[in-house]
């Protein structure tokens, strides 16, 4: 660990498209209103609203309704714990009883009504805190955090329960900006923090409380914590809401975050757009990885937790750096919170066995990390002080002895200057004194010179050595870690991360305000609650200026053969109907006919076939040949949390046999979908192999961005498009979209 010191809204989208246009007041923003210029062409917000939280943290007053001092009951232990966080923050806490006159030595009132004084903040210690929430608003109380469980973890009708208590709280917010925190949540927003530690801040979020207690107790190795806000079941206030306040707080330098679900994946990203303008780092476990841990979570806060797919490429969207494990939390928020920006990506890894040393590289170069080799000059100056038979390329072997002395010391300092080195990494797989401990201390005042991370990894069990506990967790420069992972989790997080936020350009700010004439005439091809038919669909792309192959609709052997002419041989002949799904399967589709009598055959091939599997036609399409290139993917469907989400992938049979794909949540720029390629298993084959020529990347780059146009003008409209394949031609020749599906909502 680093040591101490040194220094949203879910709107309908019919309604939503409604207020774009300006026939109504625009929607509001994490409770502030929203002007038009705010809003996307769905209607949906562009900015995250940042709720003012200061007096939910640093309340001037509070009250306690259902204040106890009797011995036994629970209640006397929460109020005695308030008691206590409120002489720290300077609150005055107001019990509130209907039958006690004082508690804790303190006059006790009846009802919220006969408090004293306006109060910032009151915490409800009452089994159903709905009927509390109308007075706390006649009485402008600003926050209000219920703990009582029995809502939507415990199913449907808890989760209706839920619901009148966030129609209560937002009722009572639009009259006096009463927010609620919880329900089931508990106190760890009024623990208390070590105030005795310097620099950056973590600040925690979690839906569960029992799963921030490691990050928590990083203070005990001296890494500060700010704000822990425990979010329950988000009935009101939500991570997004969080996330949103802590980037903006001076001394908060990483966010920490467990996750079981979300609240509204549009609130989430726009809070994480915020972070990472302001370049704070956001960790995150989110849990629901696997159908099992999805629905556990269901259960526990009630909340969806999204397809994973989907949420994991929403995180990387925005730089949330995404972690599986509590220790891997701790590990990376605690190193992001503290270290400099890289002024290199090269790591480096010195050690004092050649086996440790091999053992990390493999371990780090499998992760993705760059282990750049030193340069000759650099192995040169290096064998002055350690003996010429060991590997000094990179990994560093010193052999141990020169750790012992004044070399060790020259050794480190020499690695650090090289200027492609921006991490050096010391693995210390168990302590061997005296060396260890003077290796420690080398590398610890090595860090204090340096603008360069220094990272250590004390690998042993034991962990009371006094190189540990007071050497390296003494130092704010060094980070020590427990385990080879942890390590290069946090490490390869650190990169990403500042390369990230170097490059970071909000989608947000180039999103659509307006809707474009491609959107009108898409919507007059819609056709509500059903599936539009190869023909429908293709047209529906052509709106959007995705191009389709020539073709016509004909319902005649006679008319196929006069089209055939028109589009010109060789052709293509498909069925054509709203319902026929898999036509190469049915024998629906006949390809590379050159003549009019095998159009014309095929024209009642095709009709028999779709009489005798009683498949209703509108047509036959007689349909350009076009020339063979890479089969792509590109599709829209509707994410619960998310929305519109943007997929492309490997087409033709492979996107079902490989699930080769990668998905985006609109809005994103022309870099986002390029690193959707550069995801995909089989991007080699847009490059060209086996001789064939590079594809047509810019103008697959170009389809992907107009379906999402796409995808964000018809939001409520459009269910689902695939356009399977897209056939991307060589280099220059573009990409053409031979069979498409659509369903309207």
């Amino acid at each position: 660990m680093l040591g101490s010191t040194h220094g949203t809204l879910t709107t309908d989208s019919r309604r939503a498209r409604v207020i774009a246009c300006g026939e109504q007041p625009a929607p509001a923003v994490h409770g502030r209103p929203a002007a038009t210029d705010d809003l996307d062409v769905s209607g949906r917000p562009l900015y995250a609203g940042v709720p003012d939280l200061d007096r939910f943290f640093h309340p001037e007053s509070v009250a306690v309704v259902g204040a106890s001092d009797a011995e036994g009951r629970p209640n006397t232990g929460i109020t005695r714990q308030l008691l206590a966080w409120a002489e720290r923050v300077g609150a005055r806490l107001h019990p509130v009883h209907p039958t006690r006159e004082s508690v804790f030595g303190l006059r006790c009132v009846p009802s919220v009504a006969d408090l004293p004084e306006q109060v910032d903040l009151a915490v409800l210690l009452v089994s159903d805190p709905l009927p509390v929430i109308e007075q706390l608003a006649e009485t402008k109380v600003r926050f209000a955090v219920a703990f009582a469980s029995g809502f939507a973890e415990t199913g449907a009708e808890g989760a209706a329960a839920q619901a009148r208590l966030a129609d209560a709280v937002r009722r009572s917010g639009l009259r006096s900006g009463l927010r609620l925190l919880g329900p089931n949540t508990n106190l760890n927003a009024f623990e208390k923090f070590r105030d005795d530690l310097d620099g950056p801040a973590i600040a925690l979020i979690t839906q569960s409380g029992h799963q921030g207690r490691p990050v928590f107790t990083l203070q005990e190795l001296g890494i500060r914590l700010s704000h822990w806000a425990p979010t329950g079941n988000e009935a009101d206030l939500e991570s997004a809401d969080f996330i949103s306040y802590f980037s903006e707080q001076p001394e908060v330098g990483a966010i920490a975050c467990y996750v079981e679900g979300l609240k509204d994946g549009r609130s989430f990203l726009l809070s994480a757009d915020r972070a990472a303008r302001r370049g704070v780092p956001v960790v995150a476990v989110k849990v629901g990885r696997t159908e099992t841990g999805a629905r556990t979570a269901a259960s526990h806060t009630g909340k969806l937790t999204g397809a994973d797919a989907v949420v994991d490429a929403a995180m990387r969207q925005y730089g949330v750096v995404r972690v599986d494990g509590l220790d891997e939390l701790q590990d990376t928020a605690a190193l992001l919170a503290r270290a400099r920006p890289p002024s290199a990506e090269g790591v480096a890894v010195y050690s004092i066995s050649g086996g440790t040393g091999a053992h990390f590289s493999d371990l780090a170069t499998a992760a993705g990390l760059h282990l750049p080799a030193l340069s000759s000059a650099k192995q040169a100056e290096l064998h002055q002080w350690i003996p010429e038979y060991l590997d000094v390329t990179n990994p560093i072997d010193n052999g141990g002895h020169p750790v012992g002395d004044w070399r060790g010391r020259k050794i480190i300092d020499a690695i650090l200057a090289d200027p492609a080195v921006g991490v050096l990494i010391c693995p210390i797989t168990g302590p061997f004194p005296p060396m260890s401990d003077r290796l420690a201390q080398d590398l610890v005042d090595a860090a204090e010179q340096t603008d360069k991370l220094v990272c250590v990894v004390w690998g042993s069990p034991v962990g009371t050595e006094p190189a540990y506990r007071e050497t390296l967790l003494g130092s704010s420069r060094v980070a020590t870690f427990r385990t080879f992972a942890n390590c290069i989790t946090a490490v390869r997080a650190h990169l990403e991360h500042a390369r990230f936020t170097a490059s970071y350009r909000s989608p947000f700010d180039e999103a659509p305000r307006t809707q474009s004439p491609s959107c009108r005439k898409a919507q007059a091809l819609m056709r509500p609650g059903s599936r539009l038919s190869e023909h429908a669909a293709k047209q529906l792309l052509r709106a959007y200026g995705i191009r389709v192959p020539r073709e016509q609709l004909v319902t005649s052997a006679a008319a196929s053969v006069r089209a055939a002419g028109l589009v010109g041989y060789p052709v293509v002949m498909k069925a054509s109907g709203a319902r026929l799904a898999h036509k190469t399967e049915l024998g629906l589709v006949k390809i590379g006919l050159t003549s009019a009598s095998q159009v014309r055959d095929a024209y009642r091939e095709l009709t028999d076939i779709a009489r005798y599997e009683d498949v209703s036609l509108d047509g036959v399409l007689v349909c350009q040949m076009v020339e063979p290139g890479v089969e792509m993917v590109v599709g829209v469907t509707h994410d619960e949390l998310f929305g519109p989400t943007v997929t492309v992938g490997l087409g033709g049979v492979l996107v079902e046999v490989l699930q080769d794909t990668a998905v985006r949540v609109p809005p994103f720029g022309e870099d986002q979908a390029r690193s959707m390629l550069d995801e995909l298993r089989g991007r080699a084959l847009l490059d060209g192999v086996r001789g064939r020529p590079p594809a047509d990347l810019d103008a697959l780059v170009e389809v992907v961005l107009r379906v999402q146009r796409m995808a964000l003008e018809l939001d409520g409209e459009l269910s689902e498009l695939d356009i399977n394949p897209l056939m991307v031609l060589p280099r220059g020749q573009g990409a053409v979209a031979l069979d498409a599906l659509a369903i309207c909502r």
